[in-house]
């Protein structure tokens, strides 16, 4: 098998092409052995330690081996290596133990003609060379990802199968608390992208047997590594399966590439569990970087999938209330934490009613209460009210994305240049009132407080549409508006087809309690 294995290795490899692709050819023990390598995810430290301590192996020692599993006790005991067992050796195996069995019957059945013989020999040459082939053929395609992960195949002459040697070394940043996601209190460290980094800081929180981490190979062409997370013991196993075929089903479809990892996989997970809806803002699942986040939601029975290169979990199944939710309100006491997360759901409806709210009461002054009436602007304004905030939010989102390609140190005067442009100037010249500047500058602050990004925006097209429904039609527009928004989240469901507004519908008090209310564990 050894120069079976070789030859495809040298045929379909583009060795010489790319310069950081490698082969190593060792003599240990007395036998020829290849190795093949990416040169930049290797550690060349360990690698260099390998073959110095594989090719130092006196003959002697493996003499007698002829197993593969043999030879990484004997020669590797040092370091981690798997081996790749060809998915139709089992089939090959059958198919050849029941050639064997009707050669066996024919020949004490009947003796058969020296021509018949010699035919009957050379046809099960070929068919053993074809068996081979396949063989070899089939370790090669399951090697190729691992091979283009970091790890390191070895073929050694009169050993049957690769051994897959793990001397990786993904080079990133450091672990540190992701900007998104910072607490007063607690860890510090947060998500990577690497996926070995990201498995290890959530074992280390949930140091438990029923902890279980399964990979899947993503995509056709970038063999993108997804690990699929789950506590075996609170998950529900049914779902768990689902989204295991759902993954199995995005690896095997004829799928290129993951492009934006996290993004393109749940695509593909909503298109292969029928949970795909274009038009419909609401996120599906709740992304995070931090690892306490990760683990807590899998204490509670939900499931995470960590995409390699990707430093965001995703959080499977969520409803839209686990959306109010922070790690703050459990790095505090209990008063504490129930003060932040009502200051959150406040600040909930602040974003999505306080400017529609606004333009009805400047529409229709006779119907403002009177404590509100202070707020109504007095002096005339060239540009509608209805304008002025549609022009605003333009403005602030167009802030935001200034914000993510300006350089840190051009930072402050970003702030400044869109302080004294909305501000000041922007009433100097009559194009805004300060009352719209105002209620723009509260829900954009209030929208911080949301850490979904995903649902932030669902909120902000929610608010938008109610701003047309009170230009158009007034009140009534208002509530036309709300009613289709709360139908379309009534009818909105999870990856698994559950109801978005679980625990109201269907109604569990005990859930709903602890989802709005900061409860004692």
């Amino acid at each position: 098998m050894f120069e079976k294995y070789l030859e495809i290795f040298k045929r379909e490899l583009p060795i010489g092409e790319s310069f950081d692709l490698l082969e190593r050819r060792l003599l240990i023990g007395g036998r020829k052995a290849v190795m093949f390598f990416v040169d930049g995810l290797t550690d060349g430290e360990k690698g260099q330690r390998l073959m110095s301590d594989l090719m130092s192996i006196p003959e002697s020692v493996l003499e007698d081996v002829t197993d593969s599993q043999q030879f990484i006790e004997v020669a590797m005991p040092f370091i981690s290596a798997v081996l790749i067992t060809p998915r139709t050796a089992k089939s090959a195996m059958t198919d050849t133990k029941s050639e064997s069995a009707k050669q066996a019957e024919t020949s004490n059945a009947a003796e058969s003609s020296n021509t018949a013989e010699s035919s009957s020999t050379a046809e099960s040459v070929n068919e053993s060379s074809y068996l081979q082939d396949s063989i070899a053929l089939d370790c090669y395609t399951q090697t190729l990802p691992k091979l283009y992960a970091g790890l390191v195949p070895l073929i050694v002459e009169g050993l049957d199968k690769i051994i897959i040697i793990d001397c990786r070394f993904y080079r990133g940043r450091g672990v540190e608390e992701p900007e998104k996601e910072k607490t007063l209190r607690g860890a510090k460290d947060g998500f990577t992208e690497s996926m070995m980094e990201n498995v290890c800081m959530i074992r280390r929180r949930i140091r438990d047997n029923n902890l279980i981490f399964k990979v899947f190979n993503v995509g056709e062409v970038s063999k993108s590594d997804v690990s699929l997370v789950y506590m075996k013991d609170r998950a529900n196993m049914e779902k768990v399966k689902k989204l295991e075929e759902a993954l199995k089903k995005s690896g095997s479809s004829g799928n290129d590439i993951l492009s934006v990892a996290d993004q393109s996989l749940l695509d593909r997970l909503m298109s292969a569990l029928g949970a795909a809806g274009t038009l419909n803002p609401f996120p599906k699942v709740r992304y995070t970087q931090r690892p306490d986040v990760t683990a807590a939601h899998l204490a509670e029975g939900k499931v995470a999938l960590i995409v390699d290169n990707s430093p965001t979990v995703m959080l499977i199944p969520v409803s839209v209330f686990e959306f109010f939710q922070e790690v703050d309100d459990y790095y505090f006491p209990l008063l504490t934490g129930n003060y932040l997360r009502m200051l959150r759901i406040l600040n909930f409806f602040v974003i999505l009613f306080l400017t529609p709210v606004f333009l009805l009461i400047t529409e229709n002054q006779d119907m403002a209460p009177e404590v509100l009436r202070f707020f109504i602007p007095e002096n005339d304004f060239a540009i509608p009210i209805f304008w002025q905030f549609i022009l605003l939010e333009i403005a602030v989102d167009g802030l935001k994305l200034a914000s993510l390609n300006t350089p840190t140190s051009l930072g402050m005067s970003l702030s400044v240049i869109g302080a004294l442009i909305l501000g000041e100037f922007s009433i100097s010249s009559g194009w805004f009132i300060s009352q719209t500047i105002l209620c723009m500058a509260v829900v954009a602050l209030a929208a911080f407080t949301q850490s979904s990004i995903e649902l932030s925006f669902a909120m902000k097209f929610c608010r938008v549409f109610m701003l047309i429904g009170a230009q158009v039609m007034g009140i009534t527009g208002v509530i036309i508006v709300l009613i289709i928004w709360i139908i379309l989240l009534a009818t909105t469901k999870t990856l698994f087809g559950d109801s978005y507004l679980y625990p109201v519908y269907p109604f569990k008090w005990k859930v709903l309690k602890r989802l709005i209310f900061r409860t004692q564990k």
